[in-house]
């Protein structure tokens, strides 16, 4: 049996706003920037919740209550770390089995004190197992983590006109 090389996806954007506010935007309007026909419930999505703890979950709650909890919070060290788990299959379903899961990790730097970098990198994808390079592709192209960051900026640009 062949084993797959480590992989690891990086993207970082920069957000004019301090490091405290790009922290608790990235986590209290996490359902802002996530596209909402990034879905795994049967109805539409009514909101999607980012528990702020370790232990914690990222879930959708669909508009007739029914929950998807598709990642577990990791590490919160607010304002500076989150981590999550990506409880994703390739088959774009949930994840049972926790060891066939990758990671999510976002670290928040300041640049000057109303400046923030935001470096995500989603790693261990070959977790996975067959199939996890469509997940790779998938959260690295257009549609994945550089769509949810590109929103992340421009909700962070409203946030200055606020």
């Amino acid at each position: 049996m062949t084993v797959p090389t480590p992989c690891t996806i990086r993207h970082h954007v920069i957000v004019d706003i301090p490091i405290d506010r790009a922290f608790a935007q990235f986590i209290e309007r996490f359902g802002d920037f996530k596209p909402r026909e990034h879905n795994l419930l049967r109805v539409p999505i009514a909101e999607t919740v980012f528990e702020p703890r370790v232990g914690g979950h990222i879930l959708d709650r669909g508009i007739d209550g029914s929950e998807c909890r598709w990642a577990r919070v990791l590490a919160y060290e607010p304002p500076h770390l989150v981590a999550f788990s990506w409880d994703i299959s390739p088959a774009w379903q949930l994840e049972a089995d926790l060891a066939r899961t990758s990671e999510v990790e976002v670290r928040f730097t300041a640049q000057t004190p109303e400046q923030t970098r935001l470096d995500l990198e989603h790693r261990h994808l070959e977790r996975h197992g067959s199939g996890w390079r469509g997940i790779a592709d998938g959260v690295d192209g257009p549609g994945g983590w550089p769509l949810y960051l590109t929103r992340f900026v421009d909700l962070a640009k409203t946030d200055m006109t606020a």
